[in-house]
């Protein structure tokens, strides 16, 4: 089990740039794959990116892609997310979530959550 928090949301212009945090106190948190989702309002959430164990492999949603960049350091037990170029339709609550399926997109293969932390971005 790993307990996730999220930090590092805000508000910022459209243009502007954004780097979200998620930390856990467990050890146990380098077994895991990790992932990004977030939830706009009145929508459902959306995969944004993944990570494996190791960090070879990543994934992202093809809305984020070559802007966000997700990336992990499992001796400090933190998962990124580097958000670049943003836009108004980037603003959401952004949860980071741990799964034992590699590279999954799919919600419901996640099996622990954070709380969110929102991110808006202005026009």
């Amino acid at each position: 089990q790993v307990h996730l928090v999220e930090s590092g949301g805000g508000v910022v212009q459209a243009g502007g740039s954004l780097k979200l945090s998620c930390t856990a106190p467990e050890r146990s948190f380098s077994t895991y794959h990790m992932g990004w989702f977030r939830q706009a309002p009145g929508k459902e959430p959306e995969f944004v990116a993944s990570i494996s164990q190791n960090s070879l492999s990543t994934n992202y949603a093809d809305s984020v892609k070559g802007r966000f960049t997700i990336s992990r350091d499992n001796a400090k037990t933190t998962l990124n997310l580097q958000m670049n170029s943003l836009k108004p339709e980037d603003t959401a609550v952004y949860f980071c979530a741990a799964t034992r399926v590699a590279l999954a997109i799919t919600l419901r293969l996640y099996n622990y959550w954070g709380r969110g932390t929102q991110v808006t971005v202005s026009s």
